[in-house]
């Protein structure tokens, strides 16, 4: 509260007063915890990601090759996750039954709205290509949770020999708005040209999800 005498001097000044007595005001409010109160912790995505495999700090593989990308992912509903079954790989492994699927860089059309990087890759785009379709088996874990697994086993050393690289995993946003999140790209656009893809240019395409981020090392 303002002083009393120190009031009678402001009402010299009617603009002033007036002013004061609106900053009062406002800041009684946000005391009360009215709109100008700090702002409340944003909201969790609507997607979470989560991963198993590798963990931060893990030194992963053998001649830069055979170790797992695992992940665990929780959509607000089955359906909205727009994933079916799926068990593939390279070469003659490629759309067989029980649960064929693709296998080549790029959207995943069995996750279709999963974002995968790896800082040190040299597959088509690089840093900037998905590597969402390179993933061999995709199922539904918990239909309480709407949770759905995605585990890649990496066959091939080309994604860095012998290098420090970053996992970054995310759910592209329903861009379309039809209400599946079905809308990853196959390469993420370096949205401020600096070179280098990574959490800056997954929130400027458009995430529904956490990013993950896992500094890891392929060794041989």
């Amino acid at each position: 509260m303002i002083p009393r005498h120190t009031f009678r001097r402001l009402q010299a000044f009617p603009a002033l007063a007036a002013a004061t007595a609106v900053l009062v005001g406002s800041l009684a409010t946000a005391a009360s915890g009215g709109p100008m109160a700090p702002a409340q912790k944003s909201a969790a995505p609507a997607v979470n990601v989560t991963v198993f495999s590798p963990r931060e700090g893990d030194i992963a593989g053998r001649e830069s090759r055979g170790f797992f990308v695992d992940l665990a992912i929780r959509y607000p509903s089955v359906a909205s996750s727009g994933a079916n079954f799926q068990l593939t790989g390279p070469g003659t492994h490629q759309n067989l039954a029980p649960f064929p699927g693709a296998f080549a860089a790029g959207v995943d059309e069995k996750l279709p709205g999963l974002i995968v990087l790896l800082s040190t890759s040299t597959v088509g785009a690089r840093s900037a290509q998905n590597l969402a379709n390179l993933f061999n088996l995709t199922g539904f874990t918990n239909q309480k949770t709407n949770e759905i697994w995605d585990t890649w086993l990496v066959g091939a050393s080309s994604f860095g020999k012998n290098v420090r690289s970053v996992l970054r995993v995310a759910v592209a946003s329903d861009k379309n708005k039809d209400g599946v999140y079905n809308d990853a790209p196959a390469v993420v656009p370096d949205a401020n040209r600096d070179g280098r893809i990574n959490a800056v240019d997954l929130k400027a395409f458009g995430v529904a999800s956490n990013i993950a981020v896992v500094p890891f090392e392929i060794r041989d």
